[in-house]
């Protein structure tokens, strides 16, 4: 079969890859394929979703990228008539018209030779993303037929009719009918019978795939303003697609594509099916009366044949739509609108926003446990959606309201949300993204039964979730945090210094609770104890004295700074600021389980420790602050914001990570701290020291200043500068004759029984000492 349509452009194949790899990196959009490895090789046929036009040229990009392997897909007829631009280069791109002649035997050759096939079982765009009628079963709305209509079966009938080839052309070889093989490797253009066979012996594979957008905005962008200048009739169907598809482009947008589980249709015949199968194969030496077979039976015994085979075609067609949307990412906006909507079906118009909050973090928590369920990083990632239940506020929430607010979906008023009447409005299904993105969201997740009635559960819940809980759910967030931030620095372009770390000891923050107060004192049982590790290091590091802690009564948390336990690349990123925030985190947590708290942190933990002791949280009880900088042994720390500075410009200006990232630095427990330290690190301990000066006067609570005589670290007498200028009425200081810094994890001097008798005296009432800074 000879057709315009068989032959690819190899040049212009390539230069489009090219381009849009150029391309992307211009764009804000974050394309990011989710696959396991060889699916792409394996896979003969793609399917997608199809949200949006541009959509439709990345599967190849993907595919071409992944595999080094060429394309056909199929568009729409109207988009290759003629001889035009347009027309030329999708031809020349593997491009073909859904109306071609002889389509299925055409692609067919091109599946055994190796070539990928691209369809979007869809028809067209789905822009309300509702696939489910009322009654749970696929089907999409037709803007051709102004009605509802199933998914096509295209893919299914190409999967099966290519099966039936490989085994027309099995058959013959078992019976060594050499004439039928000559015929088929004719009529499949085949250059040797070795290369027919191995073609034939792969099982044919379908691949379901989504593609997801998060966020999705409605607001103006420069694409959509410059096409209004120049078309002032502009129509209002091409614009609400230039707005919703400009901001996708344009603005930071996530693009999960993601590869499911492949079908093997040839599975789905029976014994007896197959043995009826190949009786009507006999004969059959080309793919075009092969399909014709299949449209138009003759014999009773194709009829028959012909009945089960579309029996099959339709179980096909709806397993694939099931994968294919299984494979949603499901994100906080999914979630947020599924619970919209389920508040306003059951009548409740209006609620406060810190219980909507509070619910929708429940929802994200349930959703999070169930099996199968892709999750955007937006609800696995806590520091995406953990501003729900803190003061920090969540920007994905901010940002679907927001939007929900310019719709006229939803009202804020005196930090309570009500959901407008416009969220039950039916809409053209071209106005729909722009007049209700909650419904698009929704829709778009309702498949995902499970998580549709999880979110239903956190919906009755909510309301009842206890402090405990909640706080048990938060801690669980800082397991996650930690397991991401080690996910995300393990690439192998952070080897050289990872692989140089001797740390081996767990980073995980720790909670050691008391479920039930038997055996403690009543003093006891309501006082927790917050425990901030240092710099370089990790929760470890003050494991010992937690346990002792706990031993004696108190619930006790071990908290992990951001940045530490993970990589020094990781540290790099983070701020002294986003230290403290960790502080904070672990504070609100511990409060959840006890009503009074004691803190005791080392080093750069006891400096947070007095930076969040000045905040006069509630419910702080005292605080044991050892060996923290108020100044620094080693003078060389001065340059540190000069080099830091020097860092930073010369990564502006070229690919390198700077001067001089990191120092190496001699541990004094080298299997707990990093051997690398970030010089942005040094940089930021430098101001948390500056912060530190100045808020010590708001430091009021009981306060025990500890240090070493001769630390190395930290000049001398910096402990009793803290105490002399802390506000704390009740302060004490004890110097530990020492030589080294770590005297928290050595247990010097007692170390970790003064700060428990010190802790102990404070749950039990006020301590007999007064002021003691000799």
């Amino acid at each position: 079969m000879k057709s315009d349509y068989l032959e690819f452009d190899h040049g212009n194949y390539e230069w489009s890859v090219r381009t849009f790899t150029l391309v992307r990196k211009l764009l804000s959009v974050k394309l990011k394929l989710h696959h396991q490895e060889g699916r792409i090789r394996q896979g003969d046929i793609f399917l997608f979703n199809h949200f949006a036009r541009f959509e439709t040229f990345i599967p190849q990009y993907l595919i071409y990228r992944g595999s080094g392997t060429y394309c056909r897909s199929v568009a729409a007829a109207e988009f290759l008539e003629g001889d035009g631009r347009l027309a030329r280069y999708l031809k020349s791109v593997g491009v073909v018209p859904n109306n071609l002649p002889e389509l299925f035997p055409l692609l067919t050759r091109e599946i055994l030779h190796g070539f990928k096939v691209i369809l979007f079982p869809e028809g067209g765009m789905v822009k309300d993303r509702r696939v489910l009628d009322r009654e749970g079963k696929y089907n999409i709305y037709s803007r051709t037929a102004k009605n509802r209509r199933k998914h096509h079966t295209g893919a299914a009938v190409l999967a099966l009719g290519v099966e039936a080839c490989k085994e027309a052309v099995r058959l013959a070889d078992a019976r060594n009918d050499r004439e039928g093989l000559a015929a088929w490797q004719e009529s499949l253009d085949f250059e040797s019978l070795e290369e027919l066979r191995a073609a034939v012996a792969k099982p044919t594979s379908i691949v379901p795939a989504n593609i997801t957008f998060y966020p999705i905005r409605v607001s103006d962008n420069l694409l959509q303003q410059g096409m209004e200048l120049m078309n002032r009739g502009l129509s209002r169907r091409l614009s609400e697609e230039l707005l919703i598809e400009g901001n996708i482009l344009l603005k930071d947008t996530d693009m999960d594509i993601r590869l499911g589980e492949p079908l093997h249709p040839g599975m789905c015949w029976n014994w007896w099916e197959r043995r009826l199968l190949e009786r009507s194969l006999a004969g059959c030496r080309d793919p075009a009366k092969l399909f014709q077979r299949e449209t138009a039976p003759q014999l009773w015994g194709e009829r028959f044949l012909a009945r089960r085979h579309q029996k099959h075609v339709l179980e096909i067609r709806d397993l694939y739509m099931q994968r294919m949307y299984s494979e949603v990412s499901v994100n906080l906006s999914h979630v947020a609108s599924l619970l919209i909507m389920a508040l306003v079906e059951r009548g409740d118009f209006s609620i406060e926003a810190p219980l909507f909050r509070r619910m929708l973090y429940l929802a994200v928590k349930y959703v999070q446990v169930i099996d199968g369920v892709r999750q955007h990083r937006s609800i696995c990632n806590p520091s995406c959606y953990g501003g729900l239940v803190e003061r920090r506020g969540c920007g994905g929430l901010e940002q679907l309201i927001e939007s929900c607010r310019n719709s006229g979906l939803v009202a804020e008023s005196k930090d309570c949300y009500r959901f407008l009447p416009k969220l039950c409005d039916e809409h053209e299904f071209d106005d729909i993204r722009l007049e209700n993105l909650v419904a698009v969201y929704a829709n778009e997740v309702a498949p995902r039964r499970g998580v549709v009635a999880w979110v239903g559960k956190a919906l009755e819940e909510g309301p009842r979730l206890s402090l405990r809980a909640l706080s048990h759910y938060r801690f669980d967030d800082e397991l996650r945090a930690l397991s991401r931030a080690r996910e995300s620095f393990s690439d192998p372009r952070y080897d050289e210094i990872n692989k140089a770390e001797t740390a081996t000891q767990s980073g995980e923050p720790f909670l050691l609770l008391h479920e039930t107060e038997d055996g403690r004192t009543p003093d006891l049982a309501r006082t927790g104890i917050l425990l901030v590790h240092g710099f370089l290091a990790s929760p470890v590091e003050m494991r010992g004295l937690g346990e002792r802690l706990h031993a004696a009564g108190f619930s006790v948390l071990g908290v992990r700074l951001k940045g530490h336990g993970t990589s020094p690349w990781d540290l790099r990123e983070c701020s002294w600021e986003d230290w403290l925030d960790s502080v904070r985190r672990g504070y609100e947590i511990l409060s959840g389980f006890v009503p009074r708290i004691c803190i005791a942190g080392f080093s750069t933990g006891g400096a947070l420790a007095l930076a969040l002791a000045a905040e006069q949280p509630p419910g702080l009880a005292g605080l044991a602050a050892v060996s923290v900088p108020m100044k620094f042994v080693n003078r060389n720390m001065i340059f540190a914001p000069l080099l830091h500075r020097a860092n930073r410009l010369v990564r502006w200006i070229s690919s390198a990570e700077g001067v001089m990232p990191f120092r190496h630095h001699e541990s004094e427990f080298p299997d707990v701290n990093y051997q690398h330290m970030p010089v942005r690190g040094l940089y930021e301990l430098t101001r948390m020291v500056e912060a530190l000066e100045e808020h010590l006067p708001e430091v009021r609570c009981p306060l025990l200043a500890m240090q070493a005589s001769e630390d190395p670290v930290v000049v001398p007498g910096s402990a009793k500068e803290i105490a002399a200028r802390a506000g704390s009425q009740i302060k004490r200081v004890e110097i530990i004759p020492w030589q080294h810094h770590g005297i928290i994890q050595g247990d010097v001097g007692q170390t970790r029984a003064l700060i428990e008798e010190f802790f102990c005296s404070l749950a039990t009432g006020l301590p007999e000492f007064g002021s003691d800074l000799d």
